[in-house]
Order: structure tokens, then sequence, then C-alpha cells
């Protein structure tokens, strides 16, 4: 009798690795089609603020627009109008889930707040940041955004005492000077005008989604990662939306004028809408799927896998600007392309021992 339930143990205890292992490989998928999603929205994001409107704003018509409103206050909007339809993807798909309830309840929680507040560092700080610097600079600027989780593991340190070994300080050497790498490109004599800007910026929205991910992660360990995804994208949306662009518009010196005209504008013009709603769509994954996978293989392994939209991004804006629609500059130089891949080794590195990928397969 012990020996049959001795074989029906090991055979549960078999079924349960291979059933763990299965859910273990799916989560790798779910956070690297994240990263793929990331490189989606940035590339139609991109292509949106250039038909349209946007094509006259940045174009024929910038003697109008001061440079303020053209490097700045049109990075807000662009972001606003992104998160807005973004958060829009959201609650449709809530709504459709039966979750719509859940997240006006998870509003009014400890978890909920935390959610939105990170949404206000990662949305009007962070992400008018990035589509800021990727209009100076151009998709040269996602492998440095990449930074965000070696700058998390920084931060982490230091608003949580979480431990920082030789390992993760390796890791984050090593994202560095993959920067380094592409700002080389900035210093020759016929970079871009406004590069070396966009690529300081970039900066700024590096720290701004560490800073984020640090704030967000107790958020999301108690909600469910779709209703965490429409609370931080609703906030983001609104708050970019009617404080933000205001405030630019305010500074700009066109006060509320300016800004309403701006936004009537831009969401009335068509061509460039559809590419929005297509940015938004994938926005949506990009951040909802990046939760998912967290909690599928584990935060570590799902930062690195998403961290590799590092690559994805440049890799997007080139076959969707650059070989589809036919717009030039999106052709990268080799070494940023091998910074890229340096950056997913460094992200790689920071997250995990890639050593216990072997330990796995051999356990």
């Amino acid at each position: 009798m012990s020996e049959v339930s001795g074989s029906v143990n090991a055979s549960a205890v078999a079924a349960k690795k291979k059933l763990s292992s299965q859910f273990f490989k799916k989560g790798v998928s779910v956070a690297i089609l994240s990263g793929m999603c990331y490189g989606l929205y940035s590339a139609f994001l991109t292509l949106g603020m250039s038909s349209g409107i946007w094509g006259d704003w940045y174009g024929v018509n910038t003697a109008a627009l001061s440079a303020f409103v053209i490097t700045y206050m049109l990075g807000a909007l662009g972001s606003a109008i992104n998160d807005t339809i973004s958060a829009i993807w959201c609650i449709g798909i809530a709504a459709f889930k039966g979750k719509l309830g859940d997240f006006f309840r998870t509003l009014k929680t400890k978890p909920g707040r935390v959610m939105m507040f990170a949404a206000v560092i990662g949305g009007p700080v962070a992400s008018t940041a990035y589509v800021v610097a990727l209009q100076m600079a151009g998709s040269i600027v996602i492998p440095i955004t990449a930074l965000c989780p070696a700058i998390g593991a920084i931060l982490a340190r230091i608003l949580f005492k979480q431990k920082l070994n030789a390992r993760m300080i390796l890791g984050i050497i090593i994202c560095f000077a993959a920067t380094l790498m592409i700002g080389s490109t900035s210093l020759g004599g016929d970079a871009p005008e406004g590069l070396a800007l966009g690529i300081v910026i970039a900066f700024i929205a590096a720290f701004g989604w560490g800073l984020e991910g640090c704030v967000a992660g107790y958020g999301t360990s108690m909600i469910d990662y779709e209703i965490g995804i429409t609370i931080r994208q609703v906030t983001s949306g609104l708050s970019n939306l009617i404080i933000l662009v205001p405030i630019f518009g305010i500074i700009a010196g066109g006060g509320f004028g300016l800004s309403t005209g701006l936004v009537v504008d831009a969401i009335t013009s068509g061509p460039a809408m559809i590419w929005f709603i297509v940015s938004g769509f994938f926005a949506v994954f990009a951040y909802s799927l990046w939760y998912k996978g967290n909690s599928m293989c584990g935060a570590a392994l799902g930062m690195a896998c998403n961290g590799a939209y590092s690559f994805w991004g440049p890799f997007f804006c080139w076959i969707v600007l650059g070989v589809v629609v036919g717009q030039e500059g999106w052709a990268l130089a080799p070494i940023a392309w091998a910074a890229a891949i340096v950056m997913v080794i460094g992200i790689l590195i920071i997250s995990m021992n890639p050593l216990d990928l072997f330990r796995k397969k051999e356990a």
C-alpha cells in the first residue's frame, strides 16, 4: 500500500513540476510580448504625431507656434491623447470582462491610491519626457529609457533598503556603458539638431519609470493587474490632458485658449487619430502584459524580458516608419543596435543570475 501511495505522490509531484514549468515558460513569453507591444506602441505613436495636423505643426506651420510649444507642449499633448485613448481601451476591456465595478471599488483602497500616485510619476513626468525625447532624437532614445530597471534597482536600494549585490551592480554598469555607446552617436558633426538634449530628456523618462516601478510594485501586488493598469492609464491620461497640457499652455503665454485649441485640433484630425487609436491599443498590452508576465515568471525575469523593448522599439520604428511609411532618418547606426543588445544583457544580469536558467533545467 505504501508503495502505491509513494508512486501516486511521485506522479503528483512530477505533474506539479510540469505545470509549474509550463506556467513559467508562458510567463516568459508574455513578458517578451509586452516588450514587443511597447515597440509597436512607440512606432504608431510617432506615426500619429507625424500625420494630419501634427505634420503641419512640426512642418510648414512651425512659424505659427513657439519653440516651447513645438518641443514640449506638443510632446505632452501626444502623450495625453495616447494615454487617454489607452484608458478608454482599458475601461472597455474591463467592462467586457465584468471588472468595471472592481475598478471603481479599488480606487477607494490604499493600493488603488498608490497606483494613482505611481501613474502620476509615470504619466505626466516620464511618459511626456519619453514622447518629447522621441520627437527630438528619434528611436535612439528607446534603449536609454530601458535603463529604468537599473535605476529602479538603485532607487529600491535607497528608498526601501533592498539588497543590491555585486551581480546587480555589474548589470547596472553594463547598462550605463550601453547608454554611453548610444550617446556617442550624438558627438559627430552630422548628428541631428536636438539629439543631445533628447538623450538627456530620455534619462528623465528612465528615472520616472524606475521610480514608478518601485512605487507601483506595492500596489500591483495586492490588486488585479488589469485593474491596476486601468487605474494607471486613466490617471495618466486625465492628469496629462486636464492638468499638464493646460499648464504648458499658460507657460507658453497662450493660456487655456492655446491648450484647448490644440486639443480640439488634435482629436479632430482623422489621419492622426487613427494611429493614436492603434498606439493606445498596444500601450494597454505593453503595460498589462508586463505585470502579468511578472506574476507568472517572477518580477526579476519579467523585467528582463520586458526590457528587451530596447531592441523592439528601434526595430518596429524602423519597420513601421522607415520601411512601410518610407520616412527617412529611422535607420540606426550599427553601434546603436549593438548598444541595445548590450542593454538587454545588462538588464538580464540585474534581474537574475543567468546561471539560474541552467540550474532550473538541471533541477
